[in-house]
């Protein structure tokens, strides 16, 4: 099954709207030039309408980093779906980061990823487990959970028509986001293949499970990308620092080509 790659770049709570401009307007040229690949950039949303105008008539996409489950209400500092899809066709969802320091559940991660196919956004549903977790090998336990209880009631066609491709998956082993230790490919890969797809064949049917994209997360950058993307099952990257930075990205975006 040859699922075309995507490279998505969270910039977390980094860049002013001056800074997302001139970001964007370095990366645009060198990303535009990288045919066969999907390209991402997750600014926060408060350059989501400036980086917008920037990628207009590129072919790069928006995504936004969150956004909350409800279209409208006394939600003070929330972003709701239809806001978000004003701008962006992607919205990061679950991040380990939202789970740990807002609390997030996967009951909540749900909700938001029900409201992303209702307003039409391709989710980038994130799942993977702490280093206390991974050291007590409950990897697969943690990411199987995840994987069924965040996209419980989630509905897509399976009929044949249907091609996954407004779904991504995730793997971020939270040990290994910003911390400059990465899984090891082999390992990263065996995780998606023996835990992650055949959940999602559990959910929508192995056709299915073989369509949805599954990318990397966690300390990717320029030097360790192909060795992660020469793997069977991992699709592309969500990249964190190094989308920050044009060159790296540039070629982690290139290293994803197949």
């Amino acid at each position: 099954m040859i699922r075309k790659p995507l490279i998505a770049g969270n910039w977390k709570m980094h860049m002013t709207v001056a800074d997302a401009r001139h970001l964007v307007s370095e990366m645009v040229p060198g990303l535009q030039s990288k045919s066969g690949v999907d390209k991402v950039v997750c600014p926060p949303h408060t350059a989501l309408l400036a980086v917008s105008s920037l990628l207009e008539g590129t072919d790069i996409a928006l995504g936004a980093q969150n956004m909350y489950w409800e279209t409208a209400g006394a939600f003070t500092g929330e972003i709701s779906p239809n806001m978000v899809a004003e701008f962006c066709e992607y919205v990061i969802l679950g991040h380990s980061e939202r789970r740990t320091f807002f609390g997030e559940t996967d009951k909540d991660v749900n909700r938001k990823v029900q409201a992303a196919f209702a307003y039409g956004l391709t989710p980038i549903f994130c799942i993977g487990e702490t280093l206390e977790e991974y050291e007590a090998d409950r990897t697969y336990e943690v990411v199987f959970r995840q994987v069924k209880m965040g996209l419980e009631a989630i509905q897509f066609d399976n009929s044949g028509d249907g091609d996954g491709s407004n779904l991504v998956v995730a793997y971020e082993p939270i040990w290994a986001i910003g911390t400059g230790r990465a899984a090891t490919p082999t390992d990263a890969n065996q995780v998606i293949a023996e835990v992650i797809r055949p959940a999602l064949g559990e959910l929508f049917g192995e056709g299915m499970a073989q369509r949805i994209r599954v990318l990397y997360g966690g300390s990717v950058n320029g030097e360790n990308a192909q060795g992660f993307f020469s793997q069977s099952e991992i699709d592309g990257a969500l990249v964190g620092g190094a989308s920050l930075k044009v060159a790296d990205f540039i070629q982690i975006t290139l290293a994803a080509v197949r």
